[in-house]
């Protein structure tokens, strides 16, 4: 007797063809990141991104519309790993094991991922025309409940009397110094996080700064 083919015959292409389709989504990802941090929205053009992608451009665009639409999907791909180490730090925490694994995992993206960081820096500096929703919504939600558990930790004691806000503002403004100002830290000190000593030297200095201020050792 002839086999019928069913539904579930039919499954593992279907999968295959999602797979396909995610990881082509992914390259495009990956190649808008390197194109619009180096040369921002407008020098970038959506053939140069699909060529990078190693796709054509009508591929590109079946995916994603248009140059902008594409532009915010990179830049809420880069907003969501760069604050994932901050939902880490919770108020069941050791303060200072919190502090010192958030700055470890900030500067860590610093030295893994250098092109998110410059992109979301590019896009700040330009007053955030395609993220400020992101920024007023989702990060003002996360940094809002982080400050939160901050607050209690200085209420009963357990760090020093800083505000929040600006003690999260320090943070970033150091780790991701290394990351947007990378020339600038190689032609100072003849290395970058990229070397592994002065990465661990970086890392203990940043979180001996911090954890001092705080009262913590």
């Amino acid at each position: 007797m002839r086999e019928i083919r069913t539904d579930a015959a039919d499954a593992p292409p279907a999968r295959r063809r999602r797979k396909d389709g995610e990881a082509r989504r992914e390259a495009i990802l990956d190649a808008g990141l390197a194109v619009f941090s180096s040369l921002g929205l407008h020098g970038a053009s959506v053939e140069g991104i699909a060529e990078r992608a190693g796709l054509s451009k009508t591929n590109l665009l079946y995916y994603f519309p248009a140059k902008e639409a594409l532009y915010v999907a990179v830049l809420r791909r880069v907003l969501a790993v760069w604050l994932d180490p901050l939902q880490s730090l919770d108020a069941d925490s050791e303060p200072a094991e919190a502090f010192r694994g958030y700055i470890r995992a900030k500067l860590t993206l610093s030295r893994d991922a250098p092109q998110a960081s410059r992109l979301f820096c590019l896009e700040i500096v330009q007053g955030a025309p395609l993220l400020r929703p992101e920024l007023e919504g989702p990060l003002r939600a996360l940094v809002e409940a982080k400050a939160a558990i901050i607050q209690d930790w200085i209420a009963q004691g357990r760090i020093g009397d800083h505000d929040p806000h600006h003690l999260i503002f320090a943070i970033w403004a150091i780790t991701q110094h290394y990351a947007d100002f990378a020339v600038q830290v190689d032609a100072v000190s003849g290395c970058g996080l990229d070397d592994p000593d002065f990465f661990e030297r970086t890392v203990a200095s940043t979180q001996g700064l911090i954890l001092a201020g705080l009262g913590l050792r």
